[in-house]
């Protein structure tokens, strides 16, 4: 049977997928500007991540137990670059979903988004790594 705290884990993965995918793809279409598969695909990919990425903070800040100690202060560490990667790829989500209906000058703006982007992607796996110290050396649920 699955604990309720069993639900933070079991929703943190797949945006975690989808935005490093999501990525990947914006990469790529920077380079590859004529395609619009890649820029489209990149956008759909960071956006349903960052609506997963909410998904997983709400498990998280609902649904697992507080700590004390050490665990407790790499808790808080975990949940501040979560809570950060959640914000600033939730902006990219929004900023680039406005580009589409109003559209600029983007090739210094789609530098700046990727820029940006990119730094919530380290800010993403900075906040996993701390997640999974959590489980494997305080064998937190």
């Amino acid at each position: 049977m699955i604990d309720i705290s069993h639900l933070h884990p079991l929703t943190v993965h797949f945006p975690i997928a989808l935005i490093l995918t999501g990525l990947i793809f914006d990469i790529v279409s920077f380079f590859r500007k004529d395609d619009l598969f890649y820029s489209r695909a990149g956008l759909y990919l960071i956006v349903l991540g960052s609506i997963g990425a909410l998904l997983g903070y709400l498990t998280g800040e609902f649904f697992t137990k507080e700590l004390k100690g050490e665990a407790g202060e790499l808790k808080e560490l975990h949940e501040f670059f979560a809570k950060a990667s959640m914000f600033i790829l939730l902006v990219v989500s929004v900023f680039r979903i406005y580009i589409i209906y109003k559209p600029l000058n983007i090739k210094n703006i789609r530098l700046a988004i990727l820029g940006v982007e990119f730094i919530g992607a380290i800010s993403l796996g900075i906040a996993g790594y701390l997640g999974g110290s959590l489980v494997y050396n305080y064998l937190i649920k």
